[in-house]
């Protein structure tokens, strides 16, 4: 059985500055992690962070889909489980923008509930991704 996690997070923004947040390596340092991530289909990256006692601090992935400015997804691979992240974006009109994030693969309830807790915090730092 493999579980999906759904989020939608709007944004005071355009769509071009949501995917540049999303796409930009430098941007999503500031706000996921270090990387060297380019928005180009079959592109290998890294996400990385100091390790502890339980994660060795990388999230391996693979670029799978560029629909710019519409659609982002790549593969997001760690402690032995393989997901597929997939951002999509809705200009609502307005300077709004809806950011729509679908993450399938999960083997387990704990596993889903631990990527809802580590999304919603690392959101926090989106906004400020979107303001350089």
């Amino acid at each position: 059985m493999s579980l999906a996690l759904s989020m939608d997070y709007q944004y005071t923004t355009s769509i071009e500055k949501a995917w540049a947040a999303l796409t930009d390596s430098n941007k999503l340092a500031k706000w996921i992690m270090e990387n060297d991530f380019k928005p180009v289909v079959g592109h290998r990256f890294q996400f990385r962070t100091q390790p502890s006692e339980w994660w060795d601090g990388i999230i391996n992935g693979e670029v799978l889909i560029v629909d710019e400015p519409n659609k982002l997804s790549y593969t997001f691979a760690s402690g032995g489980e393989e997901h597929i992240v997939t951002w999509t974006l809705q200009d609502l009109g307005d300077g709004k923008v809806n950011l729509h994030l679908e993450q399938t693969g999960f083997s387990n309830a704990q596993g889903l509930e631990g990527a809802r807790y580590g999304w919603g915090n690392w959101f926090g730092g989106f906004e400020q991704a979107l303001e350089q």
